[in-house]
């Protein structure tokens, strides 16, 4: 699928890599303090290969902005986004806890305001025409964050932001949600699970984190039951289960519910490099999924597809792999080779096994109750143009 240049929008700014999320330490556990996982220098290094790589000149850049209070309540308690703001501003900590694992320093509201803002001004290019796809290098990441606390090392839920925005603002009857981290994006299944305006679905290591939950028996409630399409897959599962994951699950549910905006929760710590996670991808994978989601996009939306990034923990591979997104995304290969693509797409059990199966199996189970709840809510069948 060729992507004209300058067609795809790439957000990020500096104030994103001033994060901090502080360091990993306890002397009574005996852990030495040691540098976060959620650290800069992963989307930093992506966003340096970016422009060596020449791809950064051949995108159009978008510039993010804070959200508001008003367009984070959409999602977030009010009492909550208070309380951030509220410990962002006592300077007298080296920084605050939001929630489980989510720590950011004094200042850190605005950061974490200004990356769900960038979610949404990536989202307002695409719905505008400015660009036809886009992708926001925000930070810190959102997907785990629920509606009243942080977590897993997410403030604001960026996507969801983005998500309620399209639908109360723009007036979207049907967004869909691809989150493929490695962890179950607990937060933006919560916060959409009961509204059948949403399509959520998540590709992601069984029982790793959040515990207990991404179930294959999580499928949404009440009004939205259906709308709610886990695949957890077991440690270990490469290649051959995600593709398989894609083609009789995400991209045939993608079909059923006809998204008029795809929104991507894009995460790289399933890579067989990242230290939070036992799966083995490699970036030729992540380069195929984001191609099949633009794919989905242009045939079901008129190719609105907005990518988020979330997580990833592997300073050295999280770059290749993001690379390879944003090019399946922009239609523009650059001269950058993976050096080590070899290396694991040789290793073994990176074909479908049969365990891996039986989750896909099981998850393809849930689109009946999806096509059940299109039916009853309707489709009207158009397709957005440009």
């Amino acid at each position: 699928m060729a992507i004209a240049p300058g067609r795809t929008g790439y957000l990020y700014h500096e104030t994103y890599f001033w994060h901090n999320a502080g360091h990993v330490q306890s002397f009574d556990k005996h852990i030495e303090a040691w540098r976060h996982w959620e650290n800069p220098e992963t989307k930093r290094r992506m966003h340096n290969l970016v422009a060596v790589s020449g791809l950064l000149d051949k995108v159009k850049h978008l510039k993010p902005r804070p959200a508001t209070t008003e367009e984070l309540a959409r999602v977030h308690c009010p009492a909550y986004i208070q309380r951030v703001y509220e410990m962002s501003a006592d300077d007298s900590k080296g920084y605050h806890t939001a929630g489980d694992v989510a720590t950011f320093a004094p200042g850190g509201y605005r950061i974490a305001a200004m990356a769900a803002g960038g979610a949404i001004e990536a989202m307002e290019a695409v719905l505008g025409g400015e660009v036809r796809n886009a992708y926001a290098l925000v930070r810190p990441p959102g997907h785990h964050a629920e509606r009243d606390n942080g977590m897993g090392f997410c403030i604001f839920n960026n996507v969801a932001v983005a998500a309620a925005h399209a639908l109360e603002v723009h007036g979207l009857r049907r967004v869909a949600v691809v989150d493929f981290d490695v962890h179950h994006g607990n937060g933006t299944q919560h916060m959409f699970e009961s509204d059948p305006r949403v399509l959520f679905i998540s590709l992601h290591q069984d029982s790793n984190y959040p515990l207990r939950s991404g179930y294959v028996t999580e499928t949404g409630v009440g009004p939205g039951e259906g709308t709610t399409v886990n695949v957890p897959l077991p440690p270990g599962s490469g290649s051959g289960a995600y593709k398989t994951a894609f083609t009789r699950v995400v991209l045939p549910a993608l079909e059923v519910f006809q998204p008029e905006l795809l929104l991507v929760s894009a995460g790289y710590d399933a890579s067989y490099m990242d230290n939070l996670a036992a799966m083995i991808l490699s970036s030729a994978d992540f380069g195929w999924m984001m191609s099949k989601l633009v794919e989905a996009a242009e045939a079901l939306c008129g190719g609105r597809l907005v990518a988020l990034h979330e997580g990833g923990y592997s300073e050295l591979y999280v770059p290749f792999c993001g690379l390879a997104a944003l090019e399946a995304m922009s239609g523009v290969k650059t001269e950058v080779q993976d050096p080590w693509l070899e290396e694991v797409a040789s290793w073994g059990y990176q074909e479908l096994q049969s365990h891996q199966e039986a989750v896909v199996t099981a998850a393809e189970k849930v689109l009946d109750k999806l096509r059940a709840v299109v039916a009853r809510e309707g489709t009207d069948g158009a397709v957005p143009g440009r």
